[in-house]
């Protein structure tokens, strides 16, 4: 092995990936590293979407790579690979989707579908494959959200599956778009539990990476359902500081611990209200209170959202705003918690992957 091969590997253990926050070599994400006749070529493969972290990545390791002696040129590729999410109870994976994410609340009126339909385009604009599913088959929302005209109806695939509707780059599914807008579900909670299952299974979605599952208020039919039926690779509980919603949140979290979904973390929205005006800030609904439960209940908080009222006005509009303002402050907390959750779980499916098979036999 030449001296340059050698100073290489010895860079690449000790270089940190700043989002895994491991060396790229114990990280395993080096696919090809080789130093010839002066000449670098590295291919790295992250497990995470890494669109909005790449370029800054590669700049850093060319950087390094370059002081190294007798480098005349180097050649970095970065690339993505995400990996098939382990349900709950060994439930199998679903068809054209590698991971299920859902976005839930203890209560209503916490920003919960906002969230969902922002984190959705945010990993979208990380490079994922993304889907969003209205599961609140009581009052959907997702349709309006991203912009779908009243009226539109999935196409059908073989007389047995619905095509998702294609919406601001993201595929997706919702009750809006089977019924009159006007039309009330005057349900019972197991036909609303069947309606959730038929939304889910007989949709053909197409070689996701992420399906984010927009879940209704509480812990009712729908959650037990999606419990049992369903492949679930984490929850994203969505609160607000306020002590009524935070109990209400907590409950949320127990109901997952309790169906085995491990909570991957707590949003807090609405963490602080700025004037428009004078710029001055307020806590309107209190401080501290998603830091706390995060804390409590051993998991992250993964980002607070202000109370802003351009993020209510792009969602009424239709393009919410991550799409609306793809630069802008509000969009970039939603990218920076869309990559935290893509990492939580390529580290959830790596150490379940690694977990040994034990075998008994009789002799």
């Amino acid at each position: 092995m030449s001296s340059l091969q050698t100073q290489l590997d010895s860079l690449l253990s000790n270089f940190q990936e700043p989002n895994l926050q491991q060396d790229l070599q114990s990280a395993g994400v080096v696919k090809h590293a080789v130093a010839d006749q002066g000449q670098v070529n590295i291919v790295l493969e992250l497990p995470y979407p890494c669109q909005g972290v790449a370029a800054a990545l590669q700049a850093a390791l060319q950087n390094e790579v370059s002081k190294l002696p007798a480098v005349t040129g180097v050649s970095i590729e970065i690339t993505q690979q995400i990996a098939t999410g382990h349900g709950q109870h060994q439930l199998p994976a679903m068809q054209g989707v590698k991971n299920i994410i859902a976005v839930a609340s203890g209560k209503g009126g916490v920003g919960k579908s906002t969230t969902a339909v922002n984190l959705a385009l945010a990993m979208a604009a990380e490079g994922a494959r993304v889907g969003i599913l209205d599961a609140d088959i009581y009052g959907p929302s997702q349709g309006k959200m991203l912009g779908v005209a009243a009226g539109t109806k999935p196409e059908t695939h073989e007389e047995k599956y619905f095509f998702p509707v294609e919406a601001l780059g993201l595929q997706s599914m919702s009750m809006a778009y089977l019924i009159d807008d006007n039309t009330p579900m005057v349900w019972r909670g197991p036909m609303v539990s069947g309606a959730l299952q038929q939304l889910l299974t007989q949709t053909f979605w197409q070689d996701l990476d992420y399906l984010f599952i927009d879940m209704p208020p509480g812990t009712g039919d729908v959650q037990l359902t999606l419990s049992q039926k369903v492949p679930v690779s984490g929850a994203v509980i969505v609160t607000t500081p306020q002590d009524i919603a935070l109990l209400d949140a907590k409950k949320g979290i127990e109901m997952f611990r309790k169906v085995d979904i491990p909570v991957l973390g707590v949003v807090e929205n609405m963490s602080v209200h700025i004037c428009s005006n004078c710029g001055h800030a307020e806590a309107i609904f209190g401080s501290g209170g998603g830091e706390a439960i995060a804390e409590q209940y051993e998991t992250r908080l993964l980002g607070q959202l202000p109370l802003a009222l351009s993020i209510r006005e792009q969602a009424d509009a239709g393009l919410p705003t991550v799409a609306a303002d793809p630069e802008g402050a509000h969009a970039q907390i939603y990218r920076d918690v869309a990559r935290k959750l893509a990492i939580s779980l390529a580290r959830l499916n790596q150490s379940e992957g690694d977990m040994p098979t034990i075998l008994v036999e009789e002799d």
